[in-house]
């Protein structure tokens, strides 16, 4: 941060002097100055440069209400307010209690005052760098010399040969300086919580409205883990939402647990819905826990919250109802809620304390707020046993934490604390807003079609839009009223083909093939269901963005209504089977897919595919240890009915499991085969459109394989 912004009144000699004294003094410390033409080219430059160090007024021509307005962008940004007397008496107790410093002009003192404005700016960016990153900032700067790891010293050994050169290069100096060993001792130690750690992780607790937070350093996948496995001993009984994570299925695998599923719902679409209200009851657990073998009343709860695709519950309704000692809401998509008031009430870390409970929030802060991937952080609210917390911590921490991943953690924190951090997270929200009115407006224009957005016909409101079972736009049925609420910058958009009441049309465009377009002209696509698209409108999202977005939306359109070829419209399509593709056009390879997924009828396979869940034969644990011992034989996935699954078996997207290790599908949960062979016929049928399904094994011939538990 070295720029300095000027709004000053020139033509008059007794200023105009001492200005130009103290910005040839400015310049020399190594500040840039740059001069705003009036008030709102000001707040213009001040609204988007984030490297600003500091403001410069003329404290007698300014509007009084300017310093207020500086602050309300960035409350933490030193104001340096020029008079030519000493009369600042008309200050208010606002502007006083602002970061303003008051000079006066004279021509002697430019000196002086670009000292005082060096230190001024030296003490703001200490303020707005978090303690752990500032202290690692401090200790590259002093390159200190180190007989420890890692062997690459401050990236020395890199420079060494032309490869690792090319690599240095790549990455930069301050990328290898800050990759430091667990032996600096001035850093703290991450395991033991100490030094910086110890206070980044208070000042992370802090900005995210939790009593106490941990850093992870490989994902909320091992935050998940390292819940589970402190909240749920061996042997006891666990709650945990059928459309979780793959990573709490592995943690079922690795601990020996029993588990009884939350069941959500889904729709048409095939999008995520939410539990409903009934499952969180004591009848309704009680229920379960009478059916499931070796069941006891549970210790621990999971709810996914929101689910992948935006939907957030009431989770002041759940932590009240759910009878359980503690709650864990696996919030890894959405790291951002304490930081909007649309949030509240919606969020594991809303609120105070639960009486008597023990709340956990995971989140990846990499996925949506600013931090390199594999940083995530657990949230507690309420009292946990530290020290015993801490060896679960430890058995999924690696001793040799990679500190950049840390700082970025703390540095995300950082960027949301504040005035700075509401604003980023309004201009999110409001982007996103005008985002699905473009797409509805041009949708309304469109004399052929166009896609839509998937929300409520009202969203003038700034707010998490509540899903009605009076309205038919959301597709589930039967749902709780004021249960679920759908996120604004989880943007889904639909494509043609597919209706709100399941019903398909005669004509459709599968998502996938919009996906790979999009792919082709740079843009990534988050989730691809049969006839939607998600798009995730974080921070990082411009207006440029946006607009490129929509720009390839309606080129799509244009293409598509046109009937290009495959070959022209879709290039890395073609590539992978230019024989297969030669001469096909964007509307015969839709109707030859669609045409498929209505001969399988995804509707009614979507609805009744979670009526019943599998049958569980024995728990993940057990199943895995059987996997373990070579217990296991391979068999065409068509040929898994009323066989036992070894493995868990979910297909991307979403990336939820549709069958869980150790249980057995039978001819009431057909339709969940059903829907794994519909995708495989896609993909057998159309090059390119193969299903990434974990837990299936795709053979040379194109079929697929599962790995099933063998009959005694």
């Amino acid at each position: 941060m070295n720029i300095i912004v000027e709004l000053v009144t020139p033509g008059r000699f007794f200023k105009d002097a001492p200005i130009h004294s103290l910005n040839e003094e400015l310049k020399k410390r190594g500040f840039e100055v740059v001069f705003a033409a009036d008030q709102e080219d000001l707040l213009r430059i001040v609204d988007n440069n984030a490297r600003l160090a500091g403001v410069l007024i003329d404290w007698e021509e300014s509007p009084k209400e300017l310093i207020r307005k500086i602050h309300d962008f960035n409350d933490e940004l030193p104001i340096f307010a020029f008079s030519s007397s000493n009369d600042v008496t008309d200050a208010s107790f606002e502007d006083l209690n602002a970061n303003v410093e008051f000079f006066g002009y004279e021509i002697s003192n430019a000196a002086d005052i670009a000292v005082t404005i060096s230190q001024k700016v030296k003490e703001y960016t200490d303020a707005v760098l978090p303690p752990l990153t500032r202290a690692l900032f401090n200790f590259a700067e002093q390159g200190k010399y180190t007989f420890c790891t890692p062997g690459h010293m401050s990236g020395t050994a890199f420079q060494r040969s032309p490869a690792g050169t090319l690599f240095y290069d790549f990455f930069g100096s301050n990328t290898f300086k800050a990759d430091v060993s667990v032996s600096v001792g001035e850093l703290g130690s991450l395991l033991d919580h100490t030094g910086p750690h110890k206070e980044a992780e208070k000042y992370i607790a802090e900005t995210f409205n939790a009593d106490r937070s941990y850093i992870v350093t490989n994902g909320t996948s091992t935050a998940n883990k390292i819940i589970g496995l402190y909240a749920a001993p061996a042997g006891s009984t666990v709650l945990i939402d059928r459309n979780c994570h793959k990573s709490l299925t592995h943690l079922m695998m690795m601990s020996n647990v029993v588990p009884i599923y939350f069941r959500p719902t889904r729709n048409a679409y095939g999008i995520l819905g939410g539990i409903p209200k009934s499952e969180f009851s004591r009848e309704t657990i009680e229920k379960r826990v009478k059916e499931t073998p070796n069941a006891t009343w549970p210790v621990h709860a999971v709810v996914t919250n929101s689910t992948y695709d935006g939907l957030f519950y009431d989770t002041d309704y759940i932590k009240k109802t759910l009878d359980v000692k503690s709650i864990h809401f696996d919030s890894a998509w959405v790291p951002y809620t304490n930081f909007s008031p649309i949030y509240k009430g919606l969020a594991g870390m809303s609120g105070g304390r639960v009486p008597g409970k023990v709340i956990y929030e995971t989140q990846s802060t990499h996925k949506l707020l600013a931090a390199f991937s594999q940083a995530s952080m657990i949230h507690v609210k309420g009292e946990i046993n530290e020290p015993t917390f801490n060896e679960a911590f430890m058995m999924h921490t690696s001793t040799s934490p990679y500190y950049p991943i840390v700082a970025s953690t703390e540095t995300a924190a950082a960027m949301m604390r504040g005035k700075v951090g509401r604003r980023l997270m309004d201009e999110a929200i409001e982007r996103a807003i005008r985002f699905r009115k473009e797409i509805k407006r041009l949708k309304a224009e469109s004399d052929t079609w166009f896609f839509d957005a998937w929300q409520p016909e009202n969203i003038d409101e700034k707010a998490c839009w509540t899903l009605d079972p009076n309205e038919n736009w959301h597709g589930f049925r039967g749902i709780d009223a004021e249960h679920m609420h759908l996120d604004p910058i989880k943007v889904t958009l639909l494509t043609p083909g597919l209706n709100a009441d399941g019903t398909m049309a005669e004509e459709g465009i599968p998502a996938a093939i919009v996906a790979k377009y999009l792919d082709d002209r740079g843009i990534i696509v988050e989730k691809t269901g049969p006839y939607n698209l998600l798009f995730l409108f974080s921070f990082g999202i411009d207006n440029t963005k946006a607009m490129g977005l929509l720009r390839e939306l309606c080129n799509f359109r244009r293409d598509y209504d046109a009937n290009l070829e495959v070959k022209k419209a879709i290039p890395s399509l073609y590539e992978k089977n230019p024989s297969f593709y030669e001469g096909m056009r964007l509307q015969e390879l839709a109707r030859g897919i669609h045409r498929l997924i209505v001969e399988h009828d995804l509707p009614t396979m979507m609805y009744t595919a979670f009526d019943t869940l599998p049958h569980m034969a024995m728990t993940p644990h057990e199943a895995f240890q059987r996997e373990l011992r070579g217990e296991v034989e391979e068999v065409r996935i068509e040929d898994m009915q009323d066989k036992v699954s070894a493995n868990m078996i979910l297909p991307y997207p979403p990336g939820v499991p549709l069958v869980m290790p150790g249980e057995v599908l039978t001819k009431d949960n057909r339709a969940v085969l059903d829907f794994l062979l519909m995708l495989c016929e896609i993909g057998e049928h159309f090059p390119g459109f193969e299903t990434d399904i974990h837990g299936a094994y795709r053979q040379p011939d194109g079929s697929y394989t599962v790995k099933v538990l063998k009959q005694a």
